[in-house]
């Protein structure tokens, strides 16, 4: 008997992968270009459906018609040098699935590359991590919706589930599911951070113990802050050091690592005029954190105010405060993100379904939030919503809570705690609700120097002032 699907590539994420699909009742193929991983699989899994093998042209006539191969191989020049090995032996009407972190142009390119050829390409966006790749990850599948419906019955079945429902949607075509998950990955970025900046906030202006903290974000995550990562960041908070009995925390070293997809959301928005400060600001967060040496000298270099714990005020209105401050915060970064979906798209034409986005993000997938529903709703109610900070539900929590991140942002300024995310999100969201800017001066300026013109406000048509 035939198999139905075949994966490459068996790191940690493929083999979760290959394994989900096992425990769905798939009958999966396996190969890696190194037979370690293979073996290393095989250990685990005795009585399973897979199928290793270990030649490629094996690997392929194993594969019912039309054939669907899953790449879950390092973005960049592996992908194309495996596609490479591929194409010759397969044949036309087969479906190769990209479920890695690839650029969505290098995916556009290579749906119409392999189109011409013949064969049908999808882009899959997947977010999880190495327990939602085994248990159900989100999934954001791009290309033609013919080949995704050929290959949607096992990319369903895979999926997390919430309310009953696969984190699994056609997003659109080509480069658009790899796009999805880029962008999901600029918002990961910017929630991780924010989180980080209210647990220093907690910790070295309100002067709560790590214990505390993480007892705070616990009773955080019963409520509208309910999240995959709040939830996280209190059990990483009561994690004892096997060494030395202290937080674990306290011993791991303050340089953030990133692998790319933060940086191409950054660089696609400034590219296309599109604001998302706050994601970009978190990526310039670990920059700025990998300068360890340079931090520790300029510590006892440069000048700041005496910081003083706000202890002698009320601890739980602060407490209250911060919770706020990052629900603000996290409105306006996530507002961002879907803002930055919604300009590409119409820049596009990819038509992208951002209330069904916000669906499959429920569950499986790292951004998981309570509010994504209120978020699905949003666009839902109106599907042309130009951002998410004017849906009704979000507007009006925002004149409820933007005192607490004024308040944060503000003390975090006097004492001199880094506040990039949350700075960034006050910022942001003051600089959306001024109707009457201060960029007619910026006007004024570019036309001085470089006759570059401007517009009136009294008047249609394009002028220039011999100043």
């Amino acid at each position: 008997m035939l198999n139905t699907i075949g994966v490459i590539g068996l790191g940690v994420m493929g083999s979760n992968l290959a394994l989900n699909m096992a425990n769905k009742g798939e009958h999966v193929s396996i190969y890696n270009y190194t037979r370690d991983l293979t073996d290393k699989l095989l250990e685990k899994v005795e009585g399973q459906m897979l199928t290793p093998y270990y030649v490629l042209e094996d690997f392929v006539q194993s594969l019912e018609k039309p054939r669907k191969v899953f790449l879950m191989v390092t973005a960049g020049k592996a992908i194309d040098s495996v596609i490479q090995s591929l194409v010759p032996l397969l044949e036309k009407g087969d479906i190769i699935m990209d479920g890695g972190n690839s650029h969505y142009k290098d995916t556009e390119r290579r749906y119409n590359e392999l189109k011409a050829q013949g064969i049908g390409y999808l882009g899959i966006g997947i977010s999880g991590g190495e327990i939602g790749a085994l248990t159900g990850p989100s999934i954001m599948p791009g290309g033609d919706q013919d080949i995704y419906e050929k290959a949607a019955p096992i990319l369903t079945k895979i999926a997390a589930q919430a309310d009953g429902t696969p984190c699994c949607t056609y997003i659109g075509p080509e480069g658009a599911g790899h796009f999805v998950k880029m962008v999901h990955n600029g918002i990961e970025y910017a929630d991780m951070q924010l989180i980080a900046e209210a647990y220093t906030f907690l910790r070295e202006n309100v002067g709560l113990s790590v214990e505390e903290i993480a007892d705070t974000f616990e009773t955080w995550n019963q409520g509208e802050l309910k999240s995959y990562l709040i939830e996280i960041t209190a059990e990483i908070l009561r994690k004892k050091d096997d060494l030395t009995g202290l937080p674990l925390i306290d011993v791991i070293l303050d340089k953030a690592g990133q692998k790319g997809t933060g940086k191409w959301t950054s660089m696609q928005s400034i590219d296309n005029g599109i604001p998302t400060s706050i994601i970009t600001e978190a990526l310039f967060a670990r920059y700025i954190s990998a300068l360890k040496e340079e931090r520790v000298h300029a510590e006892k270099v440069l000048a700041g105010p005496n910081k003083k714990h706000l202890q002698d005020l009320d601890k739980n209105r602060w407490i209250e405060s911060v919770r706020q401050a990052l629900y603000m915060g996290k409105i306006c970064a996530y507002a961002q993100g879907f803002t930055q979906y919604k300009m590409t798209s119409e820049l596009y034409n990819w038509n992208l379904p951002l209330k069904d986005i916000a669906l499959i993000f429920r569950s499986g997938c790292i951004i998981r939030a309570e509010f994504l529903n209120v978020i699905s709703e949003a666009y839902q109610n109106q599907p042309a919503l130009a951002n998410l900070l004017i849906a009704p539900y979000f507007a009006e929590k925002t004149k409820d809570y933007q005192s607490g991140l004024r308040k944060m942002v503000c003390e975090g300024i006097l004492s001199g705690t880094a506040l990039p995310c949350l700075s960034a999100s006050l910022s942001y969201y003051d600089s959306y609700r001024t109707g009457s800017s201060n960029a007619n001066l910026l006007q004024a300026q570019r036309d001085y120097f470089g006759a570059h013109t401007y517009e009136r406000r009294d008047q249609e048509g394009i002028f220039h002032t011999n100043w």
